[in-house]
């Protein structure tokens, strides 16, 4: 005597009966399929707009389903790790006879887990066209789930959302000063904590930057008296005068200055313009310029990181007197 799902009254009269047939998980991999004959009742409610309804069997159907609950569950878990394409594959292996379509379907019927107010975010940028159309997401950093994705990524964009979550403790951001003012307005209670790429990177650059410099200050720490070379390490067809000079920096930026500023003035007297050489080799037009200004290659060492436009954005400093602030280099 089930309840209609509309007046919760109970009723003993049967309206008639029919086989249903819910496919089921499968059994030692082949699809398995139930028999079910369920009972369809009359409602004596009379202010109930529902004349007949069809009994449920708790946990193992649903109205209009024909799956069993089990089996919805299940694809919905495999959709939900694995998506589409190869969640249809594991699915066909297992015996489950599904498509993508209805995998996706599944994953969208999931109901949307119920998120706490978060107390430390991450924020960074994402392309959703790249060089063109940016964006800004934020995640929980301490479950590492996707919390927002923001269609701009500037401070009037993120300042509402960081108005509208004021239990946030903690901030994790990249370098960019757009972040730095949005947290800093919005939510100046919230410790600014730069990322561990950013610092990483920063490190390694101002280490190179200081080697490079202080690059005669090694040579000097070198003995007095070295050892003579051997004669089979010294190159027999260098001429006199020809050897490199005793500045030239070394390392991965330096050879590579070296072939990028080589590539650059070499397209420059075959006649090509600035814009043509950047559209040509797919570099930022202020990239080639720094390139063809620079006289000598080795002045690159030193010039390329001060005179870099990204650079003044991405690392500008970021300290706020009335607000939490970063640590700078």
């Amino acid at each position: 005597m089930p309840p209609p799902f509309d007046c919760g009254h109970r009723t003993k009269r049967v309206h008639s009966s029919y086989l249903r047939f819910p496919a089921d998980l499968p059994t030692v991999g082949r699809r398995a399929e139930l028999a079910l004959r369920v009972r369809r009742f009359f409602c004596m409610t009379a202010a109930c707009s529902r004349r007949t309804f069809a009994e449920q069997v708790q946990g193992l159907t649903c109205r209009h389903s024909r799956v069993t609950e089990r089996l919805r569950h299940a694809t919905g878990a495999i959709g939900l790790a694995l998506a589409d394409r190869a969640g249809a594959r594991l699915a066909q292996i297992m015996g489950i006879v599904t498509s993508r379509t209805t995998l996706l379907r599944r994953v969208m019927d999931l109901p949307d887990s119920t998120a706490s107010e978060p107390r430390a975010v991450g924020e960074d940028d994402f392309a959703l066209r790249r060089g063109h159309v940016y964006g800004t997401v934020v995640i929980d950093a301490e479950t590492h789930q996707v919390l927002d994705l923001l269609p701009e990524r500037d401070a009037a964009t993120l300042a509402p959302w960081l108005k509208a979550h004021p239990g946030i403790e903690a901030i994790c951001r990249d370098r960019s000063g757009a972040y730095a003012d949005a947290a800093a307005t919005a939510a100046p209670q919230a410790v600014q904590v730069a990322d561990r790429f950013r610092l990483w990177q920063n490190l390694a650059t101002a280490v190179e930057k200081a080697v490079a410099a202080h690059r005669t200050c090694l040579r000097h720490s070198q003995p007095a008296s070295p050892e003579p070379e051997p004669e089979w390490e010294t190159s027999a067809g260098e001429p006199p005068g020809e050897k490199a000079e005793e500045d030239d920096p070394t390392g991965k930026f330096a050879e590579r200055a070296r072939a990028h500023h080589a590539l650059v003035h070499e397209l420059l007297d075959q006649g090509m313009c600035m814009r043509h050489i950047a559209r040509h080799l797919g570099w930022g037009r202020h990239t080639v310029q720094r390139y063809a200004r620079a006289a000598r290659w080795r002045d690159m060492s030193r010039t390329a990181s001060a005179n870099s436009p990204a650079n003044s954005t991405r690392s500008s400093p970021t300290w706020h007197n009335d607000g939490p602030n970063l640590m700078e280099k």
